[in-house]
């Protein structure tokens, strides 16, 4: 059966990454039958060196028209980079946030999972990973700080910088479902995760996420500010299940989550809507620091494409065939220099896909 992809490679190791994702697609097309019809977009840094924009209304056309979108990564080094000298609606991550607004992506699913064979990279103690954990963190994309209205003026001659933090009630409403439904498939537990003590948008988002926990009896909800979160995270991630919460606080928690993984270069997303199509990515940057090394992990990039084929394209046994792949290299002791540990066998980001892609050959 025939499929079409949307791939945009991006910026920084991105290229690098997309490229062995694309392999280990190609390998479970060819075991299981299937013809993957990619189409390469730009965005972020490459599309405006191209097109002086960051996304093109032709790129996002060509994405609407796909099954799927897999995402490398977009952007530079912030402080150094030609990209960031112009207004925040030109910069590469606008790109970024411009298509999941157009495409009506409003869920973020990412997922973090302590493999037994990464231990060694976690930072935390062994009594603390205990039997190690697996949780998923619910972010909410389209709405909040990012979104809302900003501006930067002079007030009585100081610059002052404004953002703007807004939601309504059908915004929480919608994502609160989707944590709900996803974790009903597992283990029914829910932490929603707010400062409803400072702010009134929290407050909105506690009362709200009660009035929906009321459609699934099952679901045991708990609600913490995200001060604490950040803290539990580290003291005792084993105890989460599903982490439902609001744009920015989502962002800032994955990445955290994805460090105790062992490294930030494990974590994959899935960008959701109300339709199949969905955007998929690694939840790390572009590291241009590293870009062109080859020493890059593209396992979040390859663990997102497994994510494409489970929700985009209903292909559960060929994601977890990728998933199965994807341990027993790492049982293997391979790594890529991020979550190198004495006794393992390093590899570079294309030695990495070659070894993925060959174990579902």
């Amino acid at each position: 059966m025939g499929y079409k992809i949307t791939l945009i490679p991006g910026d920084g190791i991105g290229p690098e990454i997309v490229r062995e994702a694309r392999k280990v697609l190609d390998a479970v097309g060819k075991k299981y039958g299937h013809e993957f019809d990619y189409t390469e977009i730009l965005m972020g840094g490459c599309s405006i060196d191209a097109y002086g924009v960051p996304l093109t209304e032709e790129a996002v056309n060509t994405a609407k028209a796909s099954d799927a979108v897999l995402l490398g990564a977009v952007g530079g080094n912030v402080g150094n980079s030609k990209w960031y000298d112009v207004a925040p609606n030109l910069r590469p991550e606008a790109g970024l946030l411009k298509i999941r607004k157009d495409l009506e992506l409003f869920a973020n699913i990412r997922p973090a999972y302590l493999y037994s064979e990464l231990k060694d990279a976690c930072p935390l103690k062994d009594e603390i990973i205990g039997d190690g954990f697996d949780m998923v963190i619910m972010r909410e994309l389209t709405g909040g700080l990012y979104f809302g209205e900003r501006h930067t003026e002079s007030v009585n001659g100081v610059m002052t910088a404004v953002d703007t933090l807004t939601y309504n009630e059908e915004e929480i409403r919608r994502i609160a479902i989707k944590g709900f439904e996803i974790a009903m498939k597992r283990r029914k537990k829910l932490v929603s995760v707010d400062k409803a003590n400072v702010l009134d948008s929290s407050r909105l988002w506690r009362k709200v996420v009660a009035e929906v926990s009321k459609d699934y009896p099952e679901v045991e909800v708990t609600n913490m500010l995200v001060d604490n979160c950040a803290m539990q995270l580290v003291m005792n991630p084993g105890q989460f299940d599903v982490i439902l919460t609001e744009n920015m606080f989502g962002d800032i928690l994955s990445d955290e989550a994805s460090m105790i993984t062992g490294s930030i270069g494990m974590l994959s997303s899935a960008s959701l809507g109300k339709t199949k199509l969905g955007l998929y990515e690694p939840s790390h940057g572009s590291a241009p620091d590293i870009a062109g090394k080859n020493i890059a992990n593209p396992i979040a990039t390859i663990l997102s494409a497994a994510m494409m084929l489970r929700y985009s394209l209903d292909l559960d046994k060929e994601a977890d065939a990728i998933e199965a792949a994807v341990a027993q290299v790492l049982k293997e002791n391979y790594r890529t220099v991020d979550i190198m540990s004495e006794g393992m066998t390093q590899c570079t980001t294309t030695q990495m896909g070659d070894l993925i892609a060959n174990h579902l050959a």
